[in-house]
Protein backbone atom coordinates (compact mmCIF):
# COMPACT_ATOMS: atom_id res chain seq x y z
CA UNK A 1 0.00 0.00 0.00
CA UNK A 2 1.46 3.14 -1.65
CA UNK A 3 1.18 6.36 0.63
CA UNK A 4 0.78 8.46 -2.27
CA UNK A 5 -2.91 9.92 -1.90
CA UNK A 6 -4.25 11.53 1.03
CA UNK A 7 -6.79 8.92 1.60
CA UNK A 8 -4.09 6.49 2.31
CA UNK A 9 -3.68 7.69 5.74
CA UNK A 10 -7.32 6.45 6.76
CA UNK A 11 -5.95 3.26 5.88
CA UNK A 12 -3.36 2.90 8.22
CA UNK A 13 -2.11 1.98 11.77
CA UNK A 14 -1.75 5.41 13.89
CA UNK A 15 1.83 5.91 13.86
CA UNK A 16 1.97 6.98 17.57
CA UNK A 17 0.88 3.17 18.35
CA UNK A 18 3.26 1.87 16.37
CA UNK A 19 5.64 4.30 17.98
CA UNK A 20 4.26 2.61 20.96
CA UNK A 21 4.96 -1.02 20.39
CA UNK A 22 8.22 -0.49 18.57
CA UNK A 23 9.13 1.21 22.15
CA UNK A 24 7.62 -1.69 23.87
CA UNK A 25 9.22 -4.50 22.11
CA UNK A 26 12.96 -3.01 21.63
CA UNK A 27 13.20 -0.71 24.31
CA UNK A 28 17.39 -0.17 23.89
CA UNK A 29 17.25 0.38 20.37
CA UNK A 30 16.97 3.30 18.00
CA UNK A 31 14.46 2.64 14.96
CA UNK A 32 15.36 4.99 11.78
CA UNK A 33 11.95 7.15 10.62
CA UNK A 34 12.12 4.74 6.96
CA UNK A 35 12.19 1.42 9.39
CA UNK A 36 8.95 2.92 11.43
CA UNK A 37 7.33 3.82 8.06
CA UNK A 38 7.99 0.57 6.71
CA UNK A 39 6.64 -1.59 9.66
CA UNK A 40 3.24 1.02 9.29
CA UNK A 41 2.96 -0.08 5.96
CA UNK A 42 3.79 -3.81 6.99
CA UNK A 43 1.06 -3.60 9.69
CA UNK A 44 -1.12 -2.02 7.25
CA UNK A 45 -1.07 -4.71 4.63
CA UNK A 46 -1.10 -7.56 6.88
CA UNK A 47 -4.07 -6.18 8.66
CA UNK A 48 -5.59 -5.71 4.88
CA UNK A 49 -4.62 -9.21 3.96
CA UNK A 50 -6.27 -10.81 6.61
CA UNK A 51 -9.46 -8.88 7.08
CA UNK A 52 -9.73 -9.55 2.80
CA UNK A 53 -9.26 -13.34 3.77
CA UNK A 54 -11.54 -13.28 6.87
CA UNK A 55 -14.36 -11.58 4.80
CA UNK A 56 -13.91 -13.91 1.99
CA UNK A 57 -14.60 -16.78 4.51
CA UNK A 58 -17.40 -15.46 5.86
CA UNK A 59 -18.85 -14.89 2.71
CA UNK A 60 -18.76 -18.27 1.91
CA UNK A 61 -19.91 -19.33 5.09
CA UNK A 62 -23.26 -17.04 4.59
CA UNK A 63 -22.30 -14.69 7.45
CA UNK A 64 -22.61 -11.15 7.55
CA UNK A 65 -20.21 -10.32 10.26
CA UNK A 66 -16.89 -11.34 10.32
CA UNK A 67 -16.11 -13.28 13.90
CA UNK A 68 -13.20 -14.19 15.39
CA UNK A 69 -13.18 -17.59 14.25
CA UNK A 70 -13.19 -16.13 10.91
CA UNK A 71 -9.66 -14.28 11.59
CA UNK A 72 -8.33 -17.30 12.76
CA UNK A 73 -9.06 -19.51 9.69
CA UNK A 74 -7.84 -16.64 7.54
CA UNK A 75 -4.54 -16.76 9.24
CA UNK A 76 -4.74 -20.70 8.73
CA UNK A 77 -5.42 -20.44 5.00
CA UNK A 78 -2.70 -17.82 4.48
CA UNK A 79 -0.23 -19.54 6.61
CA UNK A 80 0.08 -17.73 9.44
CA UNK A 81 -0.86 -20.52 11.97
CA UNK A 82 2.30 -19.99 14.37
CA UNK A 83 0.20 -17.03 15.31
CA UNK A 84 -3.37 -18.84 16.14
CA UNK A 85 -1.89 -19.59 19.97
CA UNK A 86 -0.99 -16.18 20.95
CA UNK A 87 -4.55 -14.45 18.80
CA UNK A 88 -6.94 -16.92 20.71
CA UNK A 89 -4.79 -15.40 23.75
CA UNK A 90 -5.69 -11.93 22.86
CA UNK A 91 -9.44 -12.93 22.00
CA UNK A 92 -9.76 -14.54 25.70
CA UNK A 93 -8.24 -11.17 27.15
CA UNK A 94 -10.33 -8.85 25.08
CA UNK A 95 -13.30 -11.11 25.90
CA UNK A 96 -12.38 -10.51 29.86
CA UNK A 97 -12.16 -7.13 29.46
CA UNK A 98 -15.28 -6.33 27.95
CA UNK A 99 -16.77 -8.51 31.11
CA UNK A 100 -15.36 -6.09 33.32
CA UNK A 101 -16.77 -3.45 31.13
CA UNK A 102 -20.07 -4.95 30.86
CA UNK A 103 -20.34 -5.64 34.86
CA UNK A 104 -19.31 -2.27 35.92
CA UNK A 105 -21.41 -0.83 33.25
CA UNK A 106 -24.67 -2.90 35.22
CA UNK A 107 -23.40 -2.06 38.57
CA UNK A 108 -26.54 0.30 38.85
CA UNK A 109 -28.65 -2.75 37.68
CA UNK A 110 -27.44 -5.22 40.19
CA UNK A 111 -27.88 -2.44 42.81
CA UNK A 112 -31.67 -4.39 43.01
CA UNK A 113 -33.10 -0.59 43.14
CA UNK A 114 -35.38 0.05 40.71
CA UNK A 115 -34.35 2.70 38.22
CA UNK A 116 -37.84 4.85 39.59
CA UNK A 117 -36.58 4.99 43.20
CA UNK A 118 -32.88 5.65 42.18
CA UNK A 119 -34.76 8.62 40.06
CA UNK A 120 -36.68 9.78 42.86
CA UNK A 121 -33.67 9.48 45.39
CA UNK A 122 -31.57 11.86 42.69
CA UNK A 123 -34.28 13.97 42.51
CA UNK A 124 -34.22 14.66 46.26
CA UNK A 125 -30.75 14.81 46.05
CA UNK A 126 -31.03 17.96 43.62
CA UNK A 127 -33.92 19.36 46.00
CA UNK A 128 -31.29 19.28 48.72
CA UNK A 129 -28.46 21.10 46.69
CA UNK A 130 -30.80 23.63 45.57
CA UNK A 131 -32.56 24.64 49.26
CA UNK A 132 -28.62 24.40 50.14
CA UNK A 133 -27.68 26.82 47.86
CA UNK A 134 -30.97 29.08 48.24
CA UNK A 135 -29.86 29.13 52.05
CA UNK A 136 -25.65 30.33 51.50
CA UNK A 137 -27.08 32.90 48.62
CA UNK A 138 -29.46 34.05 51.20
CA UNK A 139 -26.92 34.31 53.93
CA UNK A 140 -24.73 36.14 51.55
CA UNK A 141 -27.63 38.49 50.96
CA UNK A 142 -27.66 39.62 54.57
CA UNK A 143 -24.21 39.92 54.93
CA UNK A 144 -24.03 42.27 52.56
CA UNK A 145 -26.39 44.45 53.93
CA UNK A 146 -25.19 44.27 56.77
CA UNK A 147 -21.88 45.20 55.30
CA UNK A 148 -23.94 47.98 53.76
CA UNK A 149 -25.71 49.15 56.62
CA UNK A 150 -22.22 49.53 58.97
CA UNK A 151 -20.49 51.65 56.26
CA UNK A 152 -24.14 53.74 56.13
CA UNK A 153 -23.52 54.20 59.76
CA UNK A 154 -19.64 54.89 59.30
CA UNK A 155 -20.28 57.55 56.74
CA UNK A 156 -23.41 58.99 59.20
CA UNK A 157 -20.78 58.99 61.47
CA UNK A 158 -18.10 60.60 60.41
CA UNK A 159 -20.41 62.97 58.42
CA UNK A 160 -21.74 63.86 61.73
CA UNK A 161 -18.61 64.01 63.33
CA UNK A 162 -17.29 66.95 59.80
CA UNK A 163 -20.36 68.67 61.11
CA UNK A 164 -19.99 69.05 64.87
CA UNK A 165 -15.45 69.63 63.93
CA UNK A 166 -17.09 72.59 61.33
CA UNK A 167 -19.26 74.01 63.54
CA UNK A 168 -17.12 74.03 66.38
CA UNK A 169 -14.55 76.01 64.11
CA UNK A 170 -17.29 78.51 63.20
CA UNK A 171 -17.99 78.63 66.59
CA UNK A 172 -14.21 79.68 67.44
CA UNK A 173 -14.18 82.14 64.91
CA UNK A 174 -17.25 84.08 66.27
CA UNK A 175 -14.92 84.60 69.51
CA UNK A 176 -12.08 86.01 67.46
Amino acid sequence: MASSSGNDDDLTIPRAAINKMIKETLPNVRVANDARELVVNCCTEFIHLISSEANEICNKSEKKTISPEHVIQALESLGFGSYINEVKEVLQECKTVALKRRKASSRLENLGIPEEELLRQQQELFAQARQQQAELAQQEWLQMQQAAQQAQLAAASASASNQAGSSQDEDDEDDI
